[in-house]
């Protein structure tokens, strides 16, 4: 068998195979076809050296906003999956049933990197996040009917359901639109994600209402509406919500994760199912940058290495229920992150303004997608000047 790709002596991390060895992995036909020590190349094979990085299964970030040049939301996709290692994005709700198929024909369809999108509830979708106006706030843009119809259409990208509800997505509408999100999420069988922001409604009554499978987002957000009281300990509502099978995810975003939450949370033993950046136009420049940086904040936060990766890998594909990624088993999809994990002395802000310093970071060195070496910077000088790797004796992250 002669392979397409081969990744050599890299130190692989797999959670889907509780796999952390240093291994080659080989590509061929855009899949994983085998993983192991020496692997034999032959002609055609592209090789790359990857001694003394992090090959990971190509990383799943599990709230995004790449409707672009549909919302004054999205951001770029495939120019910023080559900078940040990701390569699945899925969008939460920047399209809702109105305006799905240009966001499939003109975004989705069009573009190298994977883009998989939970539908909005609302038939606008996520207009702008400038307007101040809230797509769940007039609740006659809520369209049920309409969004099971461009679900069936679409099922081969549309992974779930997206709502938000809070002061400022959904106004006065107080649960309404939760509770019609969560009748389109029956009908079609697939999850919901609900985003929370200030009360009303409170965390508890919208987690209270989640179903096993149904994902939080936003889920270690700062107070108000956060999910620990003001003496660090967890509601009882979320404790009941994980126990019944709600998944937690970070939604980092421009508002929605602070220090203190997470802090407290870890310390309780409650660890976010998935971790998520919320990338966004507001939020590309700070306080998330991107979703090493968001895995590198919880690193220093605590959690493992093989922790964080499996939170943007194993365990994000099960809540898309796309068990062929998220995976260096082969016959997955050819997707992997090469990562650098660096040590030294990093600053780390949240949305309260917060700094941590960190001791660690991980940052994107390689990409491949579709069994393919995807060239970080080929044909994105903008991203390369933006997003260019910092070296490594530097003790200081630019954000």
């Amino acid at each position: 068998m002669v392979y397409d790709l081969i990744l050599r002596s890299g130190r692989v991390i797999d959670p889907s195979q509780t796999l952390d060895a240093t291994m080659d992995v080989a590509f061929l036909n855009g899949k994983v076809a085998a993983i192991g020590s020496r692997l034999k190349s032959g002609a055609g094979t592209v090789e790359h050296e990857v001694p003394g990085l992090i090959v990971t299964p190509g990383l799943l970030d599990l709230h995004t906003h790449v409707y672009w040049g549909g919302t004054s939301l999205g951001i770029d996709a495939e120019a910023f999956g080559r900078a940040s290692g990701v390569t699945t994005f899925v969008d939460t709700g920047s399209a809702g049933p109105g305006n799905f198929a240009g966001f499939r024909q003109h975004v989705i369809e069009k573009s190298q990197v994977r883009i998989l999108a939970f539908l909005n509830v609302s038939f606008a979708g996520i207009y702008g996040y400038e307007s101040h106006v809230g797509e769940c706030e007039e609740i006659r843009l809520l369209s049920p009917v309409r969004c099971v119809e461009v679900i069936e259409a679409n099922r081969d990208v549309i992974v779930g359901v997206k709502v938000r509800v809070g002061k400022f997505a959904s106004g006065n509408s107080g649960l309404a639109p939760l509770d019609i999100a969560l009748e389109v999420a029956d009908e079609t069988c697939l999850p919901l994600m609900a985003h929370i922001d200030f009360p009303p409604p409170g965390y508890e009554e919208i987690v209270s209402r989640l179903r096993r499978g149904d994902i939080l987002t936003h889920a270690f957000r700062p107070f108000p509406n956060a999910p620990v009281n003001s003496r660090g300990a967890i509601r009882a509502a979320v404790r009941e919500a994980r126990e019944r099978g709600v998944l937690f995810d970070i939604g980092h975003g421009q508002g929605s994760f602070a220090f203190k939450t997470a802090r407290s949370m870890l310390a309780n033993g409650f660890q976010p199912d998935t971790i998520s950046s919320d990338i966004h136009a507001g939020s590309i420049d700070g306080p998330v940058f991107d979703q090493p940086t968001t895995l590198s904040k919880f690193l220093c936060l605590g959690m493992s290495l093989k922790e964080v990766i499996t939170a943007s890998t194993l365990n994000a594909a099960s809540v898309l229920r796309r068990p062929e990624l998220g995976s260096l088993k082969p016959g997955s999809a050819g997707d992997a992150t090469i990562l650098a994990l660096e040590e030294g002395s990093f600053d780390y802000i949240d949305c309260k303004n917060e700094v941590m310093c960190g001791d660690k970071r991980l940052v994107a060195r390689g990409v491949v997608l579709n069994g393919r070496w995807w060239d970080p910077w080929d044909g994105h000088p903008e991203a390369a000047a933006k997003r260019a790797p910092i070296s490594s004796d530097s003790k200081k992250q630019r954000n």
